[in-house]
């Protein structure tokens, strides 16, 4: 079978002519089948993936719809007893497989099948759909005889502390953010950052929204072919760095733009230099690349 609504993928070419297996069996109580993944351990990840399901979903700190697909996703996870696992991977700290998996923006969700990589989500979609793609993902699984379990990561001990409430300051962007409304969340950033200006929170997110709007619907393939194509054409330069970042490959895109400005003078210079320091907010002022990308930028300007 196959889908066409929009951030889902056709998942038939895992189908085999095997009888259909019977439903998955509910988690117990309190089960947790989901684990953090790094480039350190990912290989394992994709070993696992011979015995039982994985879905690997990369996501980003920056980007608050993917933290909270993540949760979604948790959720939804939690009742198949193990025949999913959610292996979760942060693509900031983990760029090397981002670039792997060709991660565009994130949320990014891929299930993994004896090693083979499948597409399931381009961005969000609502706990419904989640499960209709896991049942058909689980269902193709079982027909290719794929039917272990995993085994479970965990449960929530009985005095956890309470999740701290969402700051209700960002309601209103989160939800405009949340239905793809970048124009509507910026606003709302804006109007924050007016009230409260050097708020660092608000600069980030705003910063990380004008970040994502940028790229919404941008083809990277065809982005890094007009790159190549013009090295001097600054709005090309630039959406390839910005989809980069998006990506994980922040070095690549602190580079780019470093070199960029090695090459221009006054205002293009300028332009340059103010959308890299754009990009430092939203990698975060206190992550080391940025703090090795703003000795190569002085060194590039004087």
């Amino acid at each position: 079978m196959s889908f066409s609504q929009p951030g889902a993928f056709d998942l038939s070419s895992l189908a085999k002519p095997r009888p259909q297996a019977g439903a998955a069996a509910p988690a117990p109580d309190g089960a947790v089948y989901v684990i953090d993944v790094n480039e350190a351990d990912f290989q394992q990840a994709v070993e696992s993936s011979m015995q039982h399901l994985v879905v690997l979903s990369v996501w980003s700190p920056r980007a608050p719809q993917s933290v909270e697909f993540n949760e979604v996703l948790a959720r939804a996870t939690s009742a198949y007893g193990g025949a999913l696992q959610l292996a979760r991977v942060d693509a900031d700290a983990n760029p090397g497989i981002a670039q792997a998996l060709q991660v565009q923006a994130v949320p990014f969700v891929v299930g993994l099948v004896q090693g083979r990589p499948v597409p399931l989500f381009q961005g969000t979609v609502d706990a419904s759909e989640v499960k209709r793609f896991f049942d058909e993902l689980v269902r193709l699984a079982q027909e290719n005889g794929l039917t272990g379990r995993a085994q479970p990561s965990g449960g929530a001990p009985a005095d956890a502390p309470e999740e701290p409430e969402d700051d209700p300051r960002f309601a209103a962007a989160d939800e405009a953010y949340g239905r793809g409304d970048f124009d509507a969340a910026i606003a709302e950033y804006e109007a924050l950052l007016a009230q409260t200006p050097g708020d660092a929170e608000v600069v980030e997110r705003l910063a990380a929204t004008k970040l994502y709007a940028r790229v919404s619907g941008a083809d990277l393939q065809a982005a890094r072919q007009a790159a190549a194509d013009a090295p001097d054409d600054i709005d090309a330069q630039i959406l390839v760095a910005d989809l980069d970042v998006t990506g994980g490959h922040i070095e690549d895109a602190f580079l780019r733009l470093i070199d960029l400005v090695k090459r221009t003078s006054e205002d293009d210079r300028e332009r340059v230099r103010q959308h890299l320091l754009d990009l430092f907010t939203v990698v975060g002022l206190t992550d080391p690349r940025v703090a090795q990308a703003r000795r190569s930028l002085a060194a590039a300007l004087f």
